[in-house]
């Protein structure tokens, strides 16, 4: 059997001026038995068209914050930095994989990503926006939990992961504020913050707020990741 290829977004690093990627996104698919490729900035639309049409998934990873300007709003000095040349690009794959069918797994900026291209909309700063006790702005080392979250019951989340409550960990200021029509809450932090989504009428299309990619140890973090791919395949 063929391994199904994931296409993976890329991270952007403002002081270097080039692409990266954290070797945790691309190690946990290469586990659970795909084959990464990372996507650059700038293509030409008929070069996106092409390496996506190669694609039997597509991971949306963390990073920058998006541009307000995509649900509706003017950027708050709150506000963290942008990339415009990724969110071009991955508005536009996320609508390429929405129309078609594709299977997609967002991380973080993924989560909210998701969110604003359905129609939702985002705290541009929790710590001013949404105050709350709870830590979702942790220091490293950041595989371990701060928080946990409750999982809906008799959600997608909760059969790909057996569980009723997850530790997480957190490091976001933006998050989920109004979420998109075509979104289901799979998961709900302590202080009220919506911190994954799926949306029922898709295949396969979830997203969660934290980063398993860094939780190796987590059954949690392994479920997630296989069963990604499984519907990859």
């Amino acid at each position: 059997m063929k391994k199904p290829i994931i296409g993976v977004m890329p991270l952007w690093d403002d002081e270097k001026n080039n692409i990266w990627m954290l070797p945790h996104y691309l190690d946990e698919l290469r586990e659970a038995g795909a084959i990464p490729v990372i996507f650059s900035l700038d293509m030409e639309e008929s070069d996106i068209q092409q390496l996506y049409s190669l694609c039997d998934g597509l991971l949306f990873t963390g990073g920058h914050d998006s541009d307000p300007a995509l649900y509706g709003q003017e950027r708050k000095s709150t506000c963290g930095g942008l990339c415009l040349r990724r969110d071009a690009l991955e508005a536009g794959l996320f609508r390429l994989g929405f129309a078609g069918r594709k299977p997609m797994l967002g991380i973080c900026r993924g989560c909210q990503l998701f969110n604003i291209l359905l129609g939702g909309t985002l705290y541009q700063d929790l710590p001013t926006e949404h105050p709350s006790d709870i830590s979702h702005r942790m220091t490293a080392p950041y595989d371990r939990a701060v928080h946990t979250v409750s999982v809906a019951e008799g959600g997608m989340l909760q059969r790909i992961t057996g569980c009723d409550e997850i530790g997480v960990n957190s490091f976001h200021h933006q998050g989920i504020w109004d979420l998109a029509p075509a979104l289901r809450t799979e998961a709900v932090a302590p202080d009220g913050i919506v911190e994954a989504v799926s949306c029922p009428d898709h295949p396969f299309l979830l997203a969660v707020q934290w980063h398993p990619e860094y939780l190796q140890s987590h059954p949690s973090s392994k479920a997630l990741f296989r069963a990604f791919v499984e519907s990859c395949q």
